[in-house]
């Protein structure tokens, strides 16, 4: 390469692995930074885990509890399966793991952006990072104390007469599972509908207008991430619909923010 070439396009002279004269990161730099910080986020997981490991059993009670209280006295679960005892309360010890973790995951994806990030964005993305952790943490909590103890009481009323209800121990756990995650996912609505608006994506005015779509959509949801039943669907569709107008509250707040920080 000449040395005028050079002066023109001097990240063209770069050698791959280094960092630019501008200070900028080259791809394989990029590449090493995420290896890191999923390294990081492993090894947070696994040590969480192998603390938890002791204890798995009793969180599995713990999480059976709703189930037991619901069914009638005598009445117990059931394992299918030869490894059961085991795999279940190892993979709820798992989740459990990663979910302790989430906060520092979420950390670590945001230090591996932040760089790239203006000063304002910054600014509003790690206390979405936390706000979400929170809001995924209350719609898991919702769905254990709430919705769960009416569901299982559903459940055992409508099971046809003669019919004795054992539910196997993996089954449960992999049914419970995805409730979480379906409940701890429309708790973060408001997340959604802040970063919509921050995008330049929608207004919240227009989000307003669009309130009985919403309403509607969140029943639909309900319907598709919940058992067949109207209790659980219900009990999913009403907070999502509650957290969506909070969402929209925030939304004109951080509209108004920007607008007074522009006319300074």
């Amino acid at each position: 390469m000449s040395e005028e070439s050079a002066k023109e396009n001097p990240a063209a002279s770069t050698p791959a692995g280094a960092a630019s004269p501008q200070g900028e990161m080259t791809f394989v730099e990029h590449l090493v930074e995420l290896r890191n910080r999923l390294v990081r986020v492993v090894i947070a997981v696994s040590v969480v885990l192998l603390c938890l490991m002791p204890f798995a059993n009793y969180l599995y009670k713990w999480l059976s509890a709703p189930l037991l209280l619901a069914m009638p006295e005598g009445a117990s679960m059931i394992a299918t399966q030869v490894a059961s005892p085991f795999l279940a309360p190892f993979k709820l010890a798992l989740a459990c793991s990663v979910l302790i973790a989430l906060p520092l995951i979420l950390y670590q994806f945001w230090a591996f952006v932040a760089p790239g990030l203006y000063r304002h964005e910054k600014r509003l993305v790690f206390p979405l990072m936390v706000t979400s952790s929170f809001l995924f943490y209350l719609g898991m909590a919702f769905a254990y104390y709430v919705v769960f103890p009416l569901m299982f009481k559903f459940f055992q009323a409508v099971a046809p007469q003669g019919v004795e209800v054992m539910t196997d121990i993996s089954s449960y756990l992999d049914f419970v599972l995805k409730i979480f995650f379906a409940f701890g996912l429309a708790f973060e609505v408001p997340i959604a509908t802040v970063v919509l608006v921050w995008t330049g994506f929608t207004t919240p005015e227009s989000l307003a207008k669009k309130r009985p779509y919403i309403i509607v959509g969140a029943f639909v949801v309900g319907m598709l991430l919940t058992p067949p039943d109207v209790i659980s669907q219900t009990l999913l569709a009403l907070p999502v619909w509650a957290l969506f107008e909070l969402g929209v509250i925030f939304s004109r707040l951080y509209v108004r923010r920007e607008k007074q920080e522009q006319a300074v």
